[in-house]
């Protein structure tokens, strides 16, 4: 699988060299870093509420908008009409492309959101990558760490792959759905156009233009009296 199976750049997006379309998807998340490292941060908004806490080198274009009461720690960078809404936290490495919305309550680490993503309410995306259009509903959670904190793999239709990343989030193909409180686990795929539904834990590889259902499987733990 390549990265350009999944997401598509702007035409004007300033990182682009950083992220070439024949990688593969999960190596776009360990880009972020240095795609921010190399660039030059020219000088964007100057004007900032009282309340909106900046650290390090942040550029916010001068069209976002922004609410009292914010944290950007960067480096970051936050693309034109974007909009930030009161109490989101960006904890550094993150970019945002065009017109996107970044939530109440939303945590952002080490993430790439290209044009159009909607993240609105009391979600947490860590080390991930939201294709252009992407949307998640309120409450939704990328999970980026394994339990038992070993690398995380990824599920393709042609086995499993070690990313060699001890943290990795989702990646949402364009377009991608994923519904009010659900949770994807570390390393989910979700290709264009395809939807989670709300309230459901969903891990793994779901195809373009499909829809993940409530499924119910139970399983006995052996316990040690």
């Amino acid at each position: 699988m390549q990265a350009s199976d999944l997401f598509s750049l702007p035409d004007d997006f300033p990182f682009a060299d950083s992220f070439p379309p024949d990688a593969a998807p999960w190596e776009w998340v360990a880009a972020i870093r240095q795609a921010l490292a190399e660039w030059s941060f020219p000088g964007g908004r100057r004007d900032f509420p009282a309340g909106v806490h900046r650290e390090g080198d942040v550029f916010v274009h001068p069209t976002v908008k922004l609410p009292h009461t914010c944290t950007l720690i960067g480096p970051a960078y936050i693309g034109e009409g974007t909009e930030i809404r009161p109490g989101a936290y960006l904890r550094g490495n993150v970019i945002t492309g065009m017109n996107c919305v970044l939530g109440n309550a939303c945590e952002f680490k080490n993430a790439l959101l290209l044009d159009g993503v909607q993240v609105p309410h009391f979600s947490y995306v860590g080390d991930s990558v939201l294709g252009m259009g992407a949307h998640l509903g309120a409450g939704a959670v990328l999970a980026n760490l394994r339990l038992d904190r070993a690398p995380v793999s990824v599920r393709l239709a042609s086995g499993t792959v070690d990313t060699g990343l001890r943290k990795l989030g989702a990646l949402l193909g364009d377009g991608a759905e994923v519904g009010c409180n659900a949770i994807l686990q570390p390393g989910t795929i979700l290709e264009k156009r395809s939807v989670v539904l709300p309230g459901i834990a969903f891990g793994g590889h779901l195809a373009a233009n499909t829809i993940a259902r409530v499924r119910e499987t139970i399983t006995t733990i052996p316990r040690k009296d």
